[in-house]
């Protein structure tokens, strides 16, 4: 009779172990479940999707960042976020490197400076091929002393120009190999490729399409304006600027002519991204270079 109560209670124990067991596992796939941060395409050398930065402050950090690429080679980008969440900083950065790939395709020195402005972390991460020109202990330095110090004051641009000064210092004590656009060769190679991809492609479509409001003179008229306007807005030379409008014009006339019709889903959108890339006419002529190989290397600090 007195074995019953204590059967019971044993009993009873085992099934809350068990209760108590089920119930962290349901708590840790909740969180296993929550969705992973989007990460945003790579449309600049400076993405701010936290809206702290003014226009005027991205721009200098944009043009500070491409006059150091086309100097050194060195593809560096700037990404500030509101979280990183359920990631930290670490997992987030290494993902953002995966999916960016930025660096030269045979060099692979590509940086990453990432901040989760709500979460008050940062992290810089170098590529493989710049491990040994911004070692871990150097970009925590770079956070500490240069980074964190005026994001405490409310500085992020401050913050951010501090610390690009101290990386590209740090990378230009490195020996790297000479950007081939330095050369202008590259350059002018890929200004070449973008406007015959804007000739052939975008030009037809928009000539079509105008033709029914202007008339197709007109319609054609104005494409030819378009497309130098573009082949301007993408920096290229001020010769492919000028070849650019007749060409569109001529072969707007006789894209409308023509009995064949161009995919009406081939719209600009569309054709920018077909090649697998981002358009340089949207972007201002930035995109990866398809190099960077992250192995988790740079630190991570808070403000």
């Amino acid at each position: 009779m007195m074995r019953s109560p204590a059967l019971a209670l044993s009993f009873l124990r085992t099934l809350a172990r068990w209760g108590l067991a089920l119930a962290l596992a349901s708590l840790q796939g909740l969180a296993h479940s929550q969705a992973l941060q989007a990460i945003p395409p790579l449309s600049a050398r400076i993405i701010d999707t936290t809206a702290t930065l003014k226009a005027e402050q991205v721009q200098a950090i944009e043009a500070r960042l491409r006059a150091f690429e086309a100097a050194r080679g060195t593809q560096i980008v700037v990404l500030m976020v509101p979280t990183t969440a359920p990631e930290d900083i670490a997992d987030f950065t290494q993902r953002v490197g995966d999916a960016w790939k930025i660096g030269r395709r045979d060099i692979g020195d590509g940086l990453l400076l990432i901040i989760a402005k709500n979460d008050r972390t940062l992290r810089i991460a170098p590529a493989k091929a710049l491990e040994g020109a911004v070692p871990d202990l150097a970009a925590r330095q770079v956070i500490d002393r240069s980074i964190a110090p005026r994001f405490r004051e409310g500085d992020f641009a401050g913050g951010i120009d501090a610390g690009l000064s101290r990386l590209m210092a740090l990378i230009a004590g490195e020996a790297l190999p000479e950007p081939r656009g330095a050369s202008g060769t590259s350059k002018s190679a890929s200004d070449w490729t973008d406007a015959l991809v804007l000739l052939l492609v975008a030009v037809p479509v928009l000539a079509r399409r105008l033709t029914g409001w202007f008339g197709r003179k007109l319609a054609c008229l104005v494409t030819g304006l378009g497309a130098g306007l573009l082949t301007w807005a993408s920096g290229a030379g001020l010769i492919l600027v000028l070849l650019s409008v007749p060409l569109a014009v001529l072969w707007g006339l006789i894209a409308t002519m023509a009995t064949w019709r161009v995919h009406p889903s081939r719209s600009h959108g569309d054709w920018a991204n077909s090649s697998g890339r981002s358009s340089t006419w949207s972007d201002g002529g930035f995109r990866s270079g398809g190099g960077g190989n992250f192995g988790g290397g740079g630190a991570s600090g808070r403000w």
